[in-house]
């Protein structure tokens, strides 16, 4: 499954490798890849693999789970659609709480000690879904972990992940992506072990030459 992911998100352009022309973080750290999940949505095809996925992941990883929540914005429609397979309420946690009305962050009614999947598009640092696991801590949810699209598997995240004692399952992951790339002929095979190289440091460049 993790190379049939990997096959969808390349074939859709949703994961674009291009390491002869690396892109430029908001870090300034260059890449060989990004990566935007949101593009799963307006293919079909792709989108009924990948949502199918999530809703198996769930069920099979977390089968407590009550109820799905989608982090904002990239992780909300998939969580709903997950949810809708599964036949589970879902709601999403917004980046900041409004400043009007109710003054909101969790949207969708959660009572306390709810057992909650986090649905999250990609894993990097680990920053973004973390905040997202801490806030419902704080509503009073008892998160079982999170279920992503895919992963880099950089080591700062997964080094974040098990300092917040959150487990994540993710459908793909880079070793995944880089050997159907390969197979595909998305990326010459000297560029595998390259890209790895990236990943494992990316603040080295040495990768590039």
């Amino acid at each position: 499954m993790e190379k049939i992911i990997a096959g969808q998100l390349l074939d859709i352009k949703a994961v674009v490798l291009r390491p002869e022309e690396p892109f430029t973080w908001a870090s300034g750290i260059k890449s060989p890849i990004y990566c935007d999940n949101r593009l799963i949505l307006s293919a079909p095809s792709a989108r009924t693999v990948v949502e199918q996925a999530i809703a198996d992941k769930v069920r099979k990883e977390f089968p407590d789970v009550q109820m799905l929540m989608g982090t904002s914005t990239a992780g909300i429609a998939h969580a709903a659609i997950a949810a809708s397979i599964l036949g589970l309420p879902m709601g999403y946690v917004r980046g900041e709480a409004k400043t009007h009305g109710r003054n909101n962050r969790i949207e969708g009614r959660m009572d306390p000690g709810t057992k909650v999947v986090v649905i999250e598009d990609l894993i990097s640092t680990g920053g973004s879904a973390i905040e997202v696991v801490e806030a419902l801590r704080e509503a009073g949810a008892q998160v079982l972990g999170i279920v992503s699209i895919f992963t880099y598997g950089m080591k700062k995240g997964l080094d974040r992940l098990a300092e917040a004692k959150v487990v994540n399952h993710s459908l793909s992951n880079l070793d995944a992506l880089v050997e159907v790339a390969v197979e595909k002929g998305y990326i010459a095979p000297e560029w595998k072990d390259r890209i790895l190289q990236f990943r494992n440091n990316p603040s080295d460049e040495s990768w590039i030459k």
